[in-house]
């Protein structure tokens, strides 16, 4: 469950990124800009999100299959989102 909160956490601040992205820089391309931002940001989130898991008493053997889950998830809909959007500019 924990898993899935943190996805669509993921999926929620890639929103924000593009819709912040869009006001500030002024339409589409901005906004394919901004998705490209919230890579590294996602991230370092998703690294996070690993350490606490091995803090937890997971190991890291256990924990990365799911950090790579975590961040790929979102970093794949913002890649395609960039994708799209960034071709017509």
């Amino acid at each position: 469950m924990h898993t899935i909160f943190v996805i669509g956490t993921g999926l929620v601040l890639l929103a924000v990124f593009i819709l912040v992205g869009r006001q500030v820089g002024g339409g589409i391309p901005a906004a394919a800009n901004a998705a490209l931002w919230f890579l590294p940001f996602w991230f370092l989130a998703a690294a996070l999100n690993l350490s606490i898991g091995v803090r937890h008493g997971y190991t890291i053997v256990e924990e990365l299959p799911i950090a790579l889950l975590v961040f790929s998830v979102p970093a794949i809909c913002a890649a395609v989102f960039w994708w799209q959007f960034s071709r017509g500019a």
